[in-house]
């Protein structure tokens, strides 16, 4: 009998290696972690009161869920030693009612080391690894300050199928410079690595982010989708990828509050179906 399982989202305190110094400070143009955070997400708060708070926060709308993921979101969670992961992670595993784990992390924070460990949680647990791509282009990751480039995301994909371990990736739509020919080229572009699931956001400016400074002195150099010409790309993308590829997310929705620019009328995912189904 198959079972809904809810993720449940985690601080745990991390950061990245373009925020801390590592690699640059100030993070990606574009982020803004405070946007997509749950409010029952804190660091200072342990781990397990998190998953408590968290499945009373989700069985407000979903009831029939008795299974949980332990989705490690906020920043980049594969970035500190591996006996520190562990611990970390472990204590997530620990909780009765997680049955795996979600990991969010940039694909220049994962290592073999890391990888063995986590192909062995997977003899209790299910285990998935996200990597933020969010482009296939190198001149966008230079743009948007990523810090790596593609070919690190795909080393990491690589990396993480040959370790038995299901991945994912995060992309952005609508990062400046892109035009929709080079957006629709990386369904073909992606769909040559072995990934088992995709999201996919639309750019949304956030205030008080590095785009939001850019976009206000030069707000001609962005193309922000509408969202009837958002469903027609994103139409025409899925026709180019990989069938097998799982689809998480066509869009990304976050309170109003933190965009700088209006956002969109709710998207209902039924529009984009029945847009497919009409484009065969």
């Amino acid at each position: 009998m198959k079972t809904r399982s809810q993720r449940i989202s985690i601080d745990a305190g991390f950061t990245c290696p373009n925020r801390d110094g590592t690699l640059g400070t100030g993070g990606c143009t574009f982020c803004s972690n405070e946007a997509f955070t749950p409010p029952y997400c804190a660091p200072e708060k342990p781990i397990r009161q998190q998953i408590e708070e968290g499945i009373v926060f989700h069985q407000r709308r979903a009831k029939q869920v008795t299974e949980y993921l332990a989705y490690f979101q906020s920043y980049s969670n594969t970035y500190k030693p591996l006996e520190e992961l562990k611990q970390i992670y472990q204590q997530a595993l620990d909780h009765p009612k997680i049955k795996g784990l979600v990991i969010g992390t940039r694909p220049d924070c994962v290592d073999e080391p890391l990888l063995h460990y986590l192909n062995e949680v997977q003899e209790t647990h299910s285990v998935k690894l996200e990597y933020g791509v969010e482009s296939v282009y190198d001149e966008t990751l230079r743009r948007i300050n990523r810090g790596h480039d593609f070919a690190t995301s795909q080393r990491a994909i690589r990396m993480t199928a040959e370790h038995g371990i299901p991945c994912g990736a995060h992309l952005i739509f609508g990062l400046p410079g892109e035009t929709k020919e080079m957006m629709l080229n990386t369904a073909d572009i992606i769909s040559e690595l072995p990934l088992t699931s995709v999201k996919f956001h639309q750019l949304q400016i956030f205030k008080g982010t590095k785009m939001a400074e850019a976009y206000l002195q030069h707000p001609d150099a962005f193309h922000l989708f509408d969202l009837e010409e958002y469903i027609e790309f994103i139409t025409d993308f899925v026709k180019r990828l990989r069938p097998d590829i799982v689809i998480e997310r066509y869009a990304s929705t976050v309170p109003p509050r933190y965009l700088l620019v209006t956002p969109w009328p709710r998207l209902r995912y039924d529009e984009v179906r029945k847009r497919m189904g009409i484009r065969n």
